[in-house]
């Protein structure tokens, strides 16, 4: 966009837009939730942000932040407006059989714990749960998965487990026979995920830049794909660090398709494509 068409576009605004309110927004948004948002995200932010704006009312940028700053409530909309959540049943598709044959190797006995730490609208922890009850043949097996994210908007589409029927087209027929309900009259065109599917997860909020995670068993897998993307160099590297003493030995650790963490840490070493393996010191899983 050249200076006159961006010159154009500000007129048309409903709300004043300045350099430092973007510089503010881009600031507070990355010390609540790690998100390094560059230029080209300006339009995006003014368009999220404006609706909530509108929504109170406050008159300028400059009071809403002032009001983001003090109120707990609209510091969460805020950090909800500004994440994206990109996702969908069985997304890179190549991690699932390899969690499946994970699944299959571990002890029996013990219940598997699995955390998706960042589950967006849930289609990716119900992935997990689809993948367990194929692997144990049950609807009961011995597998608990926590789904955690930021966004507390999301959570809640999450734990209502009801989605558009397209979004599961992509889906076998025994997959849905088994796994979804399709909605009827009022509710024709949408599915829901069957309750032993929703009974194996639980959703929590949680912002992977707090302090403190409140987590303390060992979890056999982690997932956390296409969300580092959206953190700088060091931030990915500390978040990381962090997820390696909660693997168990030979945990594994699914990262998206444009993360790369082979370099990152000594303790992961490449199992798959974006799938890594927690070793010990000696090297050995």
């Amino acid at each position: 966009m050249n200076a006159q068409s961006a010159t154009a576009l500000a007129n048309e605004r409903e709300f004043a837009f300045s350099d430092e309110d973007f510089d503010r927004i881009r600031a507070m948004i990355r010390a609540r939730a790690g998100i390094a948002l560059n230029g080209t995200k300006r339009n995006m932010v003014y368009s999220r942000l404006a609706r909530l704006l509108r929504a109170r009312p406050f008159d300028t940028f400059s009071d809403y932040l002032d009001q983001v700053e003090r109120d707990p409530g609209l510091a969460q909309s805020f950090v909800n407006a500004l994440t994206t959540n990109l996702t969908s049943f069985f997304r890179e598709s190549h991690h699932f059989p390899v969690l499946a044959e994970h699944l299959r190797a571990l002890p029996r006995g013990a219940t598997i714990e699995l955390w998706c730490s960042a589950a967006s609208t849930g289609e990716e922890p119900y992935s997990m749960a689809m993948t367990a009850i194929e692997v144990f043949d049950s609807d009961r097996p011995p597998v608990r998965i926590l789904a955690t994210d930021v966004d507390t908007n999301v959570l809640e589409t999450a734990r209502r487990g009801i989605y558009r029927s397209e979004s599961v087209a992509q889906l076998s027929p025994q997959q849905l026979r088994r796994h979804f309900l399709r909605g009827a009259g009022a509710q024709d065109g949408f599915v829901r995920v069957r309750p032993e599917v929703q009974a194996l997860v639980t959703y929590r909020p949680l912002n992977l830049l707090a302090q403190r995670w409140e987590l303390s068993r060992p979890f056999a897998a982690i997932f956390c794909r296409n969300v580092m993307i959206y953190f700088d160099k060091p931030t990915q590297h500390a978040i990381l660090e962090r997820f390696i003493p909660l693997l168990t030995g030979g945990g594994l650790f699914f990262a998206g398709h444009s993360e790369n963490f082979t370099r990152a840490s000594h303790q992961l070493r490449l199992r798959g494509k974006t799938v890594y393996e927690k070793v010990n010191a000696s090297g050995s899983p």
